[in-house]
């Protein structure tokens, strides 16, 4: 699983990158994870996917999603992947969810669109990982709250920090 993680590291170092929240929850949380960057050009887990050379089923994208009961709640899914609104709502026992608004998403998180994260996240959403991208100690690679940081770190880890459920969650 060992990957040329220090170069990351370092360069992030050198460009002076800021430790987000969410990168800040990860080390308070003590879970091993290394920092990716790339040049921020558009939105989207597959631009981020591609300018990184990372898998874009194992990329995730990281969704806000409106509860008909009033609640918020992230969907993580691959980027190859399309939300199921439907399935979201039956694992999440509501009748209908929809995606939020990009403003609503924005308040309750504190982080723009292009670099949502539940990592240290404003407002703690109850977390939903689509099944695919919950293998144990294989290799997640998320946002880390600004646009163009990226955390890799194992699925298992991820689940731990943000208390996921996991369910199937594509379209």
């Amino acid at each position: 699983m060992h990957h040329d993680s220090t170069d990351d590291i370092e360069l992030g170092a050198k460009q002076g990158i800021m430790a987000t929240r969410g990168i800040q929850a990860l080390n308070e949380a003590g879970i091993t994870h290394r920092v990716l960057t790339y040049d921020f050009r558009e939105k989207g887990a597959n631009y981020a996917a591609q300018a990184t050379g990372f898998p874009p089923e194992r990329m995730i994208k990281s969704l806000v999603a409106a509860l008909d009961t009033g609640e918020f709640v992230f969907a993580l899914l691959p980027a190859t992947l399309e939300l199921s609104t439907k399935k979201l709502a039956r694992v999440a026992r509501v009748k209908a969810a929809e995606m939020a608004l990009p403003k609503k998403a924005e308040s309750l998180t504190g982080y723009l669109t292009g670099g949502m994260s539940p990592l240290g996240s404003r407002r703690t959403l109850t977390v939903y990982l689509h099944a695919e991208l919950a293998v144990g100690r294989e290799e997640v690679v998320l946002n880390a709250g600004a646009r163009g940081t990226l955390v890799a770190l194992a699925a298992d880890d991820l689940i731990r920090v943000t208390g996921a459920r996991v369910a199937d969650l594509g379209a």
